[in-house]
């Protein structure tokens, strides 16, 4: 028996150290690899060649502004409709979860040339507007944001929250402020963080709908310089990672939504 389990952790660990070989043997070359822009010594003059472009500045400043609208709209458009769906039309909910996947189905490309195909002519001429860029993005993200939220739901009882809080007399604009969306703060973090990196690294409705964006920008660089790809892509991991550690340290210990109740008697 002592032996079996013995046997079994050691794969695990086995199994685990694989696993970290495999994701940060590819990760440490391209960081290597990025620090070989001066021949013959090790420099960061790579780095240093990034930041000195001013594209790099402008270009990651305007998805970090399509970022933002694209969290604002699609939190407001899905945390509502999620809301609702558990709340009061859980039949509808296999419905949403499909459509959710759509996304993944459904190629960027399409839904570029479908985007401009409608929007293209009156009433709803937007090709040009920056609006049709951020309504792809939210599309692209609406998988991540309505499972984050859909995920924070369904940790909470929902409904037994919402008849506790209307016992105590809260109208629904309290019961959202005051109890369901502090539940949801891990779930809101999670889906922020994940649409900043969907939409920073974002890069076929961007060229197709001709904005410079920060996905543009890094296969601009990587079709014609050698070791400034290789620090933005250790750039764009450090920002993805670092979205991640921030969602774990802001989620870290918040404490339940329970306690709120006692706040509305």
């Amino acid at each position: 028996m002592k032996n079996g389990t013995a046997t079994r952790k050691a794969m695990s660990w086995f199994w685990l150290i694989l696993g970290l070989l495999y994701f940060f043997i590819p990760l440490i070359s391209t960081f290597l690899f990025s620090l070989r822009g001066k021949k013959g010594v090790l420099s960061f003059v790579a780095y240093q060649h990034v930041f000195a472009d001013p594209k790099f500045l402008q270009s990651f400043l305007f998805s970090l502004q399509m970022s933002v609208y694209t969290i604002i709209v699609g939190l407001v458009l899905i945390v509502p409709t999620a809301i609702l769906i558990n709340l009061k039309i859980p039949k509808a909910k296999p419905i949403i979860e499909l459509f959710s996947l759509m996304p993944f189905v459904i190629p960027p490309v399409v839904l570029a040339f479908g985007l401009i195909k409608f929007y293209a002519n009156p009433p709803l001429t937007l090709v040009s507007s920056p609006a049709l860029l951020v309504a792809g993005y939210v599309v692209i993200s609406f998988p991540y944001i309505y499972r984050s939220i859909d995920t924070g739901l369904t940790s909470m009882d929902l409904k037994v929250l919402t008849e506790a809080a209307q016992s105590l007399g809260a109208g629904w604009l309290s019961i959202l402020f005051k109890i369901i969306l502090p539940n949801l703060r891990t779930a809101l973090l999670s889906a922020t963080f994940l649409t900043f990196a969907t939409v920073i690294g974002e890069l076929t409705l961007a060229v197709l709908l001709a904005w410079p964006a920060f996905g543009p920008y890094m296969a601009h660089v990587g079709r014609d310089l050698a070791y400034e790809p290789a620090a933005l892509a250790i750039l764009s991991f450090m920002m993805t990672w670092g979205s991640i550690s921030l969602i774990q340290f802001l989620s870290h210990g918040i404490p339940g939504a329970k306690s709120e109740i006692g706040g509305l008697h």
